[in-house]
């Protein structure tokens, strides 16, 4: 395998992992809109036993949460997949691209959920839909919620298969080469 390709298979997984890790970050938002800056959603996927990190710079997250009542709960998440960053210029535009996340025809990952559970003391779970190139399917994210200055701390991972929403497709398609698990992650930071 060329160096070029070894540097194209590291893009694709990263456009992968990111793709995860919004669907991972939508489902994970509480109480209010995400502070930026104070708020990540990030990814890892991995190319040939090798770990591929990436994030993505734009998202909202609107969040109607008290950990008290998370009944009553309700998280949507959007998130712009263009604006996946991996620290690779040329990863960047692989996963931007038609064989990954097609930016260009769906601009955005999104996860909403109504229903949320509590699972032990701090901890959650959301359950809603996730939705990501042109497909949506039903996706359950745990979270842990704590007091953080004024607001509300959310924090989380989940793993997404990137192949049931198409994401890498042809020669991207062999999980021989990339991974078909992509490990989400999430710190939202929500202010009362």
């Amino acid at each position: 395998m060329t160096a070029s390709m070894k540097t194209n298979i590291r893009r694709a997984a990263t456009a992968l992992a990111a793709g995860a890790a919004a669907a991972l970050a939508a489902s994970a938002v509480v109480a209010a809109l995400a502070t930026a800056g104070q708020s990540k959603i990030s990814f890892r996927a991995t190319q040939q036993d090798v770990p591929v990190d990436g994030e993505f710079k734009k998202f909202s997250a609107n969040v109607d949460f008290d950990p008290a009542k998370p009944a009553a709960g309700r998280v949507d998440l959007a998130i712009d997949l263009a604006s996946v960053a991996t620290g690779s210029s040329d990863a960047d535009e692989l996963l931007k691209g038609k064989a990954f996340f097609d930016a260009a025809q769906f601009p955005q990952a999104r996860f909403a959920a109504k229903t949320i559970t509590a699972t032990g003391a701090g901890s959650f779970q959301a359950s809603g839909q996730f939705s990501l190139k042109g497909r949506s399917a039903p996706l359950r994210v745990p979270f842990t919620a704590r007091p953080e200055g004024a607001g509300l701390r959310i924090e989380g991972s989940v793993p997404l298969s990137r192949l049931a929403y198409k994401v890498g497709e042809g020669e991207w398609a062999d999980t021989g080469t990339l991974a078909d698990q992509v490990q989400i992650r999430f710190s939202l930071y929500l202010p009362h």
